[in-house]
């Protein structure tokens, strides 16, 4: 899929990435090693490689093939490549719009919106979902019924750490089981996602954006959510978790009539295209 940024300039894409993806995909041998990754335990044995010193020899060649700038994080010796992975930004690098009527982005990723319609389906990649597929709670999904729903891609050299949108009041986390797979658009041709993945939700009872659904997809190989906060008070642009390695997603849903989106990011997404956001920027404003 196409990805642009807020100017319209195609963004570059992570080649390796994507050639590793075709062969898991698209050909008989890959799809038999895949069958076998994206078991939880085969997960859990790769975390343990990733968390141990062992893999630090990683870090170096992944900044070099994905073109990382470093200046923007925090200058320190990394102990693992997971270590690496989450690591923190800058303060001052992701600067948050506090227009109390702006909606701003969760995380850096490749944005598409889409509307959540009276039968509660939308699609990605031509292939279709319903809020309550999503959610496994039709009485839940029927809340955002004609409202918008918000898919944030995380691609394996963004920014893993993400936050709140507004200030409010947060329900506890509800964790769905699931089978890891990318979240990469190349595998939805194979696989319905984000039926299969581990994911976690709560609701945010936001001061200026209703009720808030938010979602965390885990991925292919580990894509570990790691959420810091159960019930109670939060604040926008306060850090609300992090995924631990692997491709991964972050989805916003909104309440009918509580939202405009930006006319770009709308514009891209009805022609197929992605739109390359940062944390904390402006998406949309309040209705």
């Amino acid at each position: 899929m196409i990805c642009v940024d807020r100017e319209g300039y195609e963004v570059e894409q992570n080649e390796t990435q994507n050639k590793v993806l075709v062969f898991l995909y698209e050909t008989a041998v890959g799809r038999m090693i895949l069958s076998g990754l994206v078991r939880p335990g085969v997960s859990v044995l790769i975390g343990k490689l990733l968390d141990s010193r062992a893999s630090k020899c990683m870090i170096a060649p992944f900044i070099k093939s994905s073109r990382i700038d470093m200046s923007e994080f925090e200058s320190r010796q990394y102990r693992s490549y997971n270590d690496f992975f989450t690591r923190k930004i800058k303060e001052g690098k992701r600067p948050v719009d506090n227009t109390v009527e702006h909606l701003t982005a969760p995380c850096d990723s490749r944005l598409s919106v889409y509307p959540i319609k009276r039968d509660a389906r939308f699609c990605i990649k031509n292939t279709r979902y319903t809020m309550a597929e999503l959610l496994r709670d039709r009485k839940l999904a029927a809340r955002y019924e004609g409202g918008t729903l918000f898919v944030f891609r995380l691609s394996v050299d963004d920014y893993h750490r993400y936050g709140y949108v507004d200030d409010g009041i947060k329900s506890k986390n509800r964790r769905i089981p699931g089978v890891f797979h990318t979240v990469n658009p190349l595998a939805n041709d194979v696989f319905p996602i984000y039926k299969e993945n581990t994911r976690e939700y709560s609701i945010l009872k936001s001061e200026n954006f209703g009720n808030i659904l938010m979602m965390e997809v885990g991925a292919l190989l580990v894509g570990k959510i790691v959420n810091y906060h159960q019930s109670g008070a939060v604040k926008r642009g306060e850090e609300k978790g992090r995924f631990e390695f692997g491709g991964s997603t972050v989805i916003l849903a909104f309440e009918k009539d509580k939202i405009l989106v930006d006319e770009d990011i709308l514009v891209n997404s009805f022609r197929g295209m992605e739109t390359k956001v940062k944390l904390g920027e402006k998406i949309g404003v309040r209705r």
